[in-house]
């Protein structure tokens, strides 16, 4: 058995993202699901640059505070405080602060499985 308990607080951000992330399930040795906690300022994106898609992982962002925005090839969906936006394996997303927003966002993202592999759709 194994348990952890982990402070994002404590963890140092990604230097290698758009905007701030703790990599929660590395922390906590995961390998079946890929958590992260994001804090994203107006005008940033949460988890890679641009319109992109994942072939087999299912992404789920979770707003603590702030709204998110997603945009999709059909519509920009504003994701509020206590909402969940699921993607689905295969379909396009962008998940941001619009440049416009008054505050910062505050971001739980998971994926399963936990996979690095952004296919970027061109615009």
């Amino acid at each position: 058995m194994g348990y952890h308990v982990v402070d994002p607080a404590a963890l140092d951000p990604d230097p290698d993202r758009p905007s701030e992330m703790q990599y929660i399930s590395e922390a906590a040795d995961m390998d079946q699901m890929g958590l992260r906690v994001y804090s994203v300022d107006p005008g940033e994106e949460v988890p890679l640059s641009g319109l992109h898609y994942h072939e087999t992982q299912e992404e789920v962002f979770y707003v603590i505070e702030g709204v998110l925005s997603v945009e999709t090839p059909e519509a920009v969906y504003r994701v509020e405080p206590d909402q969940f936006f699921v993607a689905e394996p295969e379909s396009p997303h962008r998940a941001h602060v619009a440049e416009s927003a008054d505050e910062s966002a505050r971001v739980i993202g998971v994926g399963a499985p936990p996979v690095s592999d952004g296919h970027g759709v061109e615009e």
